[in-house]
């Protein structure tokens, strides 16, 4: 099979927290033609995937090494951290990173979160992932500190979390391979940031609009035809139903009024 026979696809990767999925019910509707297929991937992996030719575009956190990567900041997400029901934090609407001096803050190997100084008191180790930190917070060990996506990504009913009022948030982004923005990724590109159908922008809608173009002189020009038989002399031919030139006469017998008779002139005396 030669690689013109090959039916197109887009691989999109995304990151924990990260929900594409109206993103794609968009694209499914506008593509039906170029199935989209998901990638999951940790934030720390997403860029070499990219990098790597994993995806043509992947949702990833900010920063990330921008080597050979484009990327469109999306939006940013609040920061909370995840207590046991019971914890004091829960009997408030929010903390501070002060507020959390006393607790022991675990930090997994897979945080997102920049810190300039972290809160709280250190673990005897480090978790290896978010969601087995979340599991020592069940277990009453200590509190975690992450962007809001992932407290709800691992929800437990026995938990719950409050906003940090002073941490740093996560920043989303929509990336992708520098020298390779294709046609569908800039179809994607497009979905994200929320152009429509009809967009000028969108390529998918340029064959359509052309189509469209082609349409209006024909259009035009059949409202500028003649009608049958308006070239043609003759009051009784005229297409309009107006009195043709010439005929005005015969045209206002028609009409129902008198005409005048002439008759012949006197002679003087």
């Amino acid at each position: 099979m030669t690689g013109s026979d090959v039916s197109p696809s887009f691989r999109l990767a995304y990151v924990p927290g990260v929900t594409p999925a109206k993103w794609v019910r968009i694209w499914n509707e506008r593509q039906p033609g170029v199935p989209l297929t998901l990638h999951t991937v940790s934030a720390a992996e997403a860029p070499d995937v990219l990098r790597g030719g994993g995806a043509d575009a992947g949702f990833v956190r900010l920063p990330i090494d921008r080597t050979a990567l484009s990327a469109i900041p999306l939006y940013t997400e609040a920061t909370v951290v995840i207590v046991p029901k019971d914890h004091v934090v829960a009997a408030v609407d929010e903390v501070s990173a002060e507020d959390l001096a006393d607790e022991i803050v675990l930090h997994p190997l897979d945080d997102v979160l920049e810190w300039e100084r972290r809160p709280g008191l250190p673990a005897n180790e480090r978790p290896a992932t978010t969601e087995d930190a979340v599991e020592l917070v069940a277990a009453g060990i200590g509190v975690l500190v992450v962007p809001q996506s992932l407290a709800r990504l691992h929800h437990r009913k026995d938990l719950t979390y409050r906003p940090v009022s002073d941490a740093p948030e996560s920043r989303v982004a929509l990336s992708w391979p520098e020298d390779a923005t294709t046609d569908l990724v800039e179809d994607f590109i497009g979905i994200v940031r929320g152009r429509t159908v009809n967009s000028s922008r969108g390529r998918t809608q340029q064959p359509a609009q052309a189509k469209a173009k082609d349409k209006r002189p024909e259009a035009a020009g059949g409202a500028r035809r003649k009608p049958s038989g308006a070239g043609k002399s003759g009051a009784g031919k005229s297409g309009a139903g107006k009195p043709a030139r010439g005929g005005g006469g015969t045209a206002r017998a028609k009409s129902g009024k008198p005409t005048a008779k002439r008759g012949k002139p006197k002679r003087r005396s």
